[in-house]
Order: C-alpha cells, then structure tokens, then sequence
C-alpha cells in the first residue's frame, strides 16, 4: 500500500510526521506500507521553518493506495494553500479510482477544493469548523470529533488527532492488535476513537507516566461500555487491586470508575447531540436506564478525588449501570 503524502507550503510538521510515523512503524513491523512525498515544488517550507524535499511526480496509483494532505500552520483557511488545478485533478481521480484520500486539520480545505467534501461529513480543527462549514456549505461538519471516515473520504481534527487517524487505518487494514504494537512502539497511549472528543478525558487524563496506569486506561477505553471489574483490570495492569487504584487515583486525579463514567458520559452526550434520547445514549453506553446518566451528569465530571468517600477510592469495582460496589 502507498501512502503518498502531498506537502503544500506552510504545512505543520506534527500533521505530516505524525500519520507518516505510524506507518513507518507499521512498516518496521513487516507491514505493506511504503512511503511518498510529493508537491508542486521540490523544496516545501513547513509552519515551522524546516524546508521538506518533495517528488515532483506523483507515483502511479491504485484503489489500494492512500493520499495524506496534511495541514497548513495560518489561522483561517482563507489564506491556506490553493494547490493548482492538476493537483486537485489528481486527489479527485485518485478518489474517484476508488482510492482512499485523507487530511489533518486545515488539510480538508484542499479536500473541498477538490470537491470531495460536498454531500459527505467531515471535520478539521476546532478553531476553523465554521470557516470549513461555510466555505463548503454541501458539507456535513462534524464538531468535536477526532475523525471521520466517509465514502473513502477521510478527515480529522488538529495536529495530533493525524496520528489517531492513521493508527485507526492501520487497525482497519491489519486488526487492532498491529495499530495497538505500532501505539506502543511510538509511546503513544491515548488511542482514541473517532468519535472522541477533541477535547476527551481519554486525552486531558494521560499526562503521567505510570505503565500500570495506562495499561488499565487502554483497558477502559476500548471496553468502557461494559462492566469492568477492578480485579481483571489489576490483573492485566500486573498490579495489587489496592495499588492500581491508588495509583490510577495519583496519576489521573480520578478513580478507575470515575474514569470510567466519565468516558460513558461523554459518549452519550455524544450520542444525544446527534439525536438520541437519553434512554437510548445510557443504553449505548452501559447503563440500565436514563437516571443514572442523568444523576452523573449532574456531577461536575473532574470532581477531586477528596469528594470520593475513602472506601471507595481502595474497594471500586469498576462495574455496570449500578455504581460502586465493595470488591470482595
């Protein structure tokens, strides 16, 4: 598989380095993937001031191949790139070949030139979703979300988030097995879904360094729907129920099952932004019946660990709809 990157003037580093590391890595795990850079110059000046050598030539392309735009580093898409018409020609063919095309950021402006966001959804960086919204009123823009996969049409939110979207196509073509070896090869952690916020506590919850720790979050984060037990999670974190939990407590400020309501939270106004009753999100997310949610979401979703009662901060399991529990 050919992952073709098209390097436009002014292009976050982050944007590009981040997805073109993921693929690297899986590379170096014996994956298929091999690499392109191109652009309409040979030398490509980033946001950052690093100059990029770039391919003049695109490679040939098949259905199989993936085409990456990455981000520009301006404030408003306005006065991003305008790649010429061969250029956007070329991202429209290679889509309409049945092929795959994907951006970061402000990356999705080049997409819509092209035509490729019209009639699909799509997202980009907070901070430009309403510029993108009216420069492409055909297009669905979808608010706090990491990335989104229409029809072969791939965007993603700012920087960062082009590593999630990569990991999540690496999983898509090879299992989640091989994107969780590549994660864990890059240090990277939070491997969030699509539909996590830009702002998700799967991301504001990870700035420690406990291998313990995160080993329960990976845990959590990919199964935060069903009932965990704090023993299972302990066992598969290599450490005592009592220390994981005091740990997670130091390391997050959370308990595991505050962690893990909160993540339910957030799925379900998720859900319910996007139409769904607040029987049918708590449903969604694992619980029994709209009151809990909604006793939940009355809770200010970060409350300090010393509101927890004491009990519970070393006996949590960390199960179902019904709330704490002592572990026996």
């Amino acid at each position: 598989m050919k992952v073709v990157f098209l390097l436009l003037p002014g292009l976050h580093l982050l944007d590009l380095a981040g997805p073109a590391q993921v693929f690297s890595t899986a590379a170096d795990f014996g994956y298929a993937y091999e690499l392109a850079y191109v652009g309409e110059q040979a030398q490509v000046p980033s946001a950052q001031g690093v100059r990029l050598g770039a391919e003049t030539t695109w490679p040939e392309l098949t259905a199989e191949d993936l085409v990456f735009v990455p981000g520009c580093g301006l404030p408003e898409l306005a006065a991003g790139p305008r790649p010429a018409r061969a250029t956007l020609d070329l991202l429209a063919a290679h889509h309409a070949a049945g092929g795959t095309v994907a951006s970061v950021c402000s990356g999705a402006d080049v997409l819509g030139q092209a035509g490729l966001l019209d009639h699909r959804r799509c997202t980009t960086h907070h901070d430009l979703r309403d510029e993108l919204a009216r420069r492409y009123p055909l297009a669905r823009v979808e608010r706090d979300v990491l990335y989104v996969l229409d029809a072969r049409v791939v965007t993603s939110a700012g920087i960062a988030s082009g590593i999630d979207l990569a990991l999540h196509l690496v999983a898509t073509r090879h299992g989640p097995a091989a994107a969780a070896k590549v994660a864990r090869d890059m240090v990277v952690y939070a491997r969030r879904t699509g539909e996590a916020s830009q702002t998700s506590a799967m991301l504001r919850h990870r700035w420690h360094l406990r291998d313990a720790v995160h080993r329960a979050q990976d845990l959590i984060d990919s199964g935060f729907c069903e009932p965990l037990p704090l023993e299972d999670l302990a066992a598969a974190s290599g450490v005592s129920a009592r220390t994981l939990t005091r740990q997670f407590v130091e390391s997050t400020g959370l308990t595991p099952l505050r962690y893990q309501q909160t993540l339910r939270i957030e799925r379900a106004e998720h859900l319910m932004s996007h139409g769904a009753t607040a029987q049918a999100a708590a449903h969604a997310v694992g619980f029994t019946d709209a009151r809990m949610l909604r006793r939940l979401r009355s809770r200010k979703d970060d409350a300090p660990v010393a509101s927890v009662p004491k009990s519970d901060i070393t006996m949590l399991d960390v199960s179902g709809a019904g709330g704490p529990r002592r572990s026996r």
